[in-house]
């Protein structure tokens, strides 16, 4: 089975100031604006925000998973919030909630891939005669399990290795 993993959670929005020229402070971000001197030109501009952490409570930080039983939802709920409140200023014209996903398989932990049709026509590179598109190519495991969900006939011999 492939198993999904989300983290390095952020937001990303794309401002579009309403001058070609505009101070950093007329962005309506007074966090930034206090660190940042000077103006931006061009537009748009694409910006990217990270979450503070779920176990970051300032002066004292522990593991996400100390504070969350849902760490990729809490991060996920985090960065719509955080979206919905960027979307209300006055510069700021689309954005969107954006994560890094690694795919594994859970049977050998290995990167989870799958066989496309051309490969599952082509005789040199299909397992037998029964190998479909999207079949998993990792282990013998996953292709047991992907046949059986699917009515596939299992992997014969001449497909063994």
């Amino acid at each position: 089975m492939k198993l999904t993993r989300r983290d390095n959670w952020r937001v990303v929005i794309e401002i579009h100031p309403q001058h070609t020229h505009i101070n950093i402070s007329e962005l309506g971000f007074p966090g930034i604006a206090h660190h940042l001197n000077g103006t931006l030109s061009g537009a748009p501009l694409e910006l990217t925000i990270v979450p503070r952490r779920l176990g970051d409570f300032g002066s004292v930080s522990i593991g996400d998973r100390l504070v969350s039983n849902d760490t990729e939802g809490d991060y996920q709920r985090r960065c719509e919030e955080m979206l919905a409140a960027l979307l209300h200023k006055p510069h700021v014209r689309s954005g969107r909630v954006d994560c890094d996903e690694k795919h594994t398989c859970s049977h050998c932990g290995l990167r989870w891939e799958e066989m496309t049709a051309a490969e599952a026509a082509d005789s040199f590179l299909r397992f037998d005669d029964h190998s479909i598109g999207g079949e998993p190519v990792c282990c013998r495991q996953a292709i047991d399990e992907f046949r059986q969900e699917r009515g596939v006939p299992a992997l014969t011999k001449e497909g063994d290795e």
